[in-house]
Formats: C-alpha cells, structure tokens, sequence
C-alpha cells in the first residue's frame, strides 16, 4: 500500500506517544483536511477564468438550485453556507459589482431584499458548475467505480456523526 505524509505523521506520533494507542482516527482526519485543502487550491484555478472565488462560486451555486427565479434572501444564503451575515454581505457586495448578482426587494416583506442571479450570474455558475465537476470527476476515476460509491457512503456516515 502507498505510503504518504500523514503515514509519516502517524509514525511520528507513534514513535513519541506510544500511549495514545491507535491513531487511525487522526489519519482519516489527516486525510480529510489534505484533501480538502488541496482541492479548494484546485477549484480555485479552476474558477479563476470564470471571475469568481470558491466563495463566489458557492453563493451563486445556491442561487442556481433554488430553481427558477434564482433568488433567495441572505439569510437564506448564510444559513445554506452557514456564513455569518456579515460573511455573505460582503460576498454579495463582490458579485453584485461584478454583475452576477443582484439585490431586490422582497415582495414578502419591504424591509428585506432577496438575492438574484443576473442572466451573467447564471451563465458564469452554469460554465462554471461543468469544469468544477469535470475536474472532479478525472480525479475520482482514479479510483474503481465501487471504491468512488463506497467512499461516497463511508465519507456521508462519518458526516452524519460529525454533525449530529
């Protein structure tokens, strides 16, 4: 079996803390937080050409799926990308400058304003959407589609514990 950087952290510990017994939950975690490190740099690069931050990207992917008319209250938005208000303020600032967004009233309730995609907003995320998953997709065909599916629901019961 391949040998990496977090095999080499383990064995560390290992050396130095022999009592901390089995560590193999530090190394699923290792594990975890490299790959996701490494693939924000790589989705990143990815969005670059489009104008637009993995942040930007997010808020306007959650427009997108909200389906027609493509828009949603910043509350909304934070609570989707469990972002402060603040956070999403200034995300929403950035893309309403770049016109992929913008703010109008709230037809429910005058104090508030809703998020839409511009026709630019959802043009972007729809380009967009395709090379991120592109460049997901030749990296998980790196791997057998039934090790992909099993990581798949390995990875969604640990999320279920994490976040219970």
């Amino acid at each position: 079996m391949l040998k990496d950087g977090v095999d080499a952290i383990g064995d560390q510990w290992r050396a130095e803390r022999p009592d901390l017994g089995d560590l193999l939950p530090m190394e699923l975690f290792g594990r975890v937080y490299r790959i996701a490190a490494l693939m924000a740099e790589r989705v990143e690069r990815v969005y670059q050409p489009f104008g637009i931050s993995r942040a930007e990207f997010d808020v306007l992917a959650t427009l997108r799926r909200s389906g027609d008319p493509f828009n949603l209250s910043p509350k909304q938005l934070s609570d989707t990308l469990m972002l402060t208000t603040g956070g999403m303020t200034g995300r929403l600032d950035r893309l309403e400058k770049a016109g992929l967004v913008e703010r109008q009233p709230n037809p429910d309730d005058r104090r508030s304003l809703r998020a839409q995609l511009t026709p630019s907003g959802k043009d972007t995320v729809d380009r967009a959407v395709a090379v991120g998953l592109e460049l997901q997709r030749e990296l998980v065909a790196k791997l057998s589609p039934a090790d992909a599916r099993r990581l798949a629901d390995l990875l969604r019961q640990l999320l279920a514990v994490v976040g219970s």
